[in-house]
């Protein structure tokens, strides 16, 4: 007899279905697995052996082959255990072998029976639900399968004796609840900034954009509590934003508790990350730092620190919204649409350009630092600001600085007026200028009369790039959207060039 299972393996965040086949016959006795298993898979058989033996059903003396179907798929990881035991149960007559078909099974198991959490629960619930079946998970993932949708079929039980008595009508196993994370209290407020309100302005501009960001200034200026406070003002996640971001996490095993947060990614990866720590891969190629800030921010600390060949590796990302992870055995793709925030100093030693202050190494000083950034990459950053040093003024009788409500406030609501131009236009997938297409672009932010020619003058003495040109356009919608302003202005295209142009301190190093 042989017994069936469904299971997924992953790819990307995409769940793809796995028939695991289990036949007891007899022949020598032992248990093999095959059909491409890494090192996990390999493994389960022990702990598929032992956890039976601890839930009181003993193996018969016979031969057990298990085939993860199809053949030439690696499958990768420990949530294989489960369907492998269930299979095993089945074709042993412990549970109804029918009981499995309208599953999908994943889940690990410890030793005494118990069923331990395991990565992808979300993805594997949402590919379940697209085969038109329910799908069994460990207790501790459950909360997070539910958010699938309320109609699939999920059990999440705690241990093997568990399901069995569910399957045999002895327990009842109830459907888990989806679960929130509760966003933080005490979030950054951009009350607490002091000065910097150019600085500000340009951060607001940003997040009512979703626009790349460069901050230059000398070290304790500011620029990092500015980052840090960029989460504060932004809109939280749409429901289809909310789906790509849990279910990358989800395969990264970083939802805490199956709990999902409609908060915006913010991550800050030090600045010794590695290629594979930012874009993504290892032996199972799981999503690096790029993919892990999808639809959210990407904050660089000490900008010029990292290794040029990570910073490269993000320019395609930044351009496609894609990180692809090529390699001998396999490809996958994972979404990286990533606001690039970005934080450094004018030169090695921080200082350059400041009053009173001149570099040891003069010029090339500033030139060698600020050369580590290529300019391609530096072409798909839309706004760079200088952010000098506070004065003693702004310490000791601060100006009372807006609160990050009243800013948000005016972000979602430049945010709403560019989701509906774009529905309007039949694009409902396009939620900020910055995703918007370059023939868009030039639809949507034409400038005035005015406008025009100061964008004809910039661009001919500034020598902008095709990328660089609608940048600035992008950057002057957004501007018109938070005046709530239909046509794009002179005003709106002088401050985005002025955002564009290199400031004293940046120089055309690379």
């Amino acid at each position: 007899m042989v017994a069936r299972v469904s299971t997924v393996a992953f790819q990307g965040i995409e769940g793809v279905p796995v028939d695991v086949q289990v036949m007891v016959a007899p022949g020598k006795v032992g248990m093999q697995i095959v059909g491409l298993p890494d090192k996990a898979v390999a493994e389960s058989r022990e702990r598929v052996q032992a956890a039976l033996h601890a839930s009181g059903l003993s193996l018969p003396a016979k031969k057990v082959t298990v085939n993860l179907a199809p053949a030439d798929l690696p499958k990768e990881g420990s949530h294989f255990d489960l369907p492998i035991a269930l299979g095993l149960m089945a074709a042993l007559g412990a549970i109804p072998g029918d009981a499995l078909d309208g599953y999908v099974v994943i889940g690990e198991l410890n030793l005494d029976g118990t069923i331990a959490a395991v990565s992808g629960a979300l993805p594997a619930a949402i590919g379940a639900n697209g085969l038109g079946k329910g799908l069994i998970c460990p207790s501790d993932s459950g909360a997070e399968a539910a958010w699938a949708g309320s109609e699939i079929d999920i059990l999440a039980p705690r241990s093997l004796i568990a399901l069995a008595n569910h399957f045999r009508g002895t327990q009842v196993l109830s459907r888990p609840e989806p679960a929130v994370r509760a966003s933080p209290a005490n979030m950054p407020d951009l009350a607490d900034i002091k000065g910097q309100e150019s600085a500000k302005r340009a951060l607001e501009v940003a997040a009512a954009g979703n626009h790349n960001l460069l901050m230059v200034g000398p070290p304790g200026s500011g620029k990092s509590m500015l980052a840090a406070r960029l989460p504060s003002i932004l809109p939280p996640l749409s429901p289809p934003e909310l789906l790509e971001v849990s279910m990358i996490h989800s395969i990264a095993g970083q939802l805490a508790g199956g709990k999902l947060s409609d908060r915006r990614p913010f991550r800050t990866p030090h600045h010794s990350a590695t290629m594979a720590a930012m874009i993504g891969g290892g032996l199972r190629a799981k999503p690096g730092e790029a993919s892990l800030a999808h639809n959210g921010v990407l904050f660089l600390d000490e900008f010029p620190e990292f290794t040029p060949q990570v910073l490269d590796a993000l320019r395609q990302p930044l351009e496609t919204a894609e990180c692809i992870i090529a390699r001998a055995n396999h490809r996958v793709a994972y979404p990286a649409a990533i606001q690039l925030v970005a934080a450094m100093n004018p030169c090695r030693c921080g200082m350059a350009g400041e009053p009173g202050h001149s570099c040891a190494r003069g010029p090339r000083c500033v030139s060698d630092y600020q050369g580590r950034i290529s300019g391609p990459l530096m072409d798909r950053i839309d706004i760079r600001i200088d952010v000098p040093s506070v004065t003693a003024a702004d310490l000791i009788r601060p100006v009372p600085a807006e609160p990050s409500a009243v800013v948000a406030r005016r972000v979602a609501r430049a945010r709403e007026i560019q989701m509906d131009r774009f529905i309007a236009f039949g694009m409902p997938r396009i939620l900020s200028n910055a995703r918007c297409s370059t023939s868009m672009i030039e639809k949507i932010a034409e400038p005035d009369a005015g406008g025009l020619q100061l964008l004809r003058d910039a661009a001919e003495k500034l020598k902008f790039s095709a990328r660089g040109y609608h940048r600035v356009l992008k950057v002057a919608r957004t501007l018109a959207d938070l005046d709530e302003k239909a046509t794009v202005g002179r005003i709106h295209l002088a401050e985005a060039i002025s955002y564009r142009i290199a400031g004293e301190r940046l120089t055309a190093a690379a």
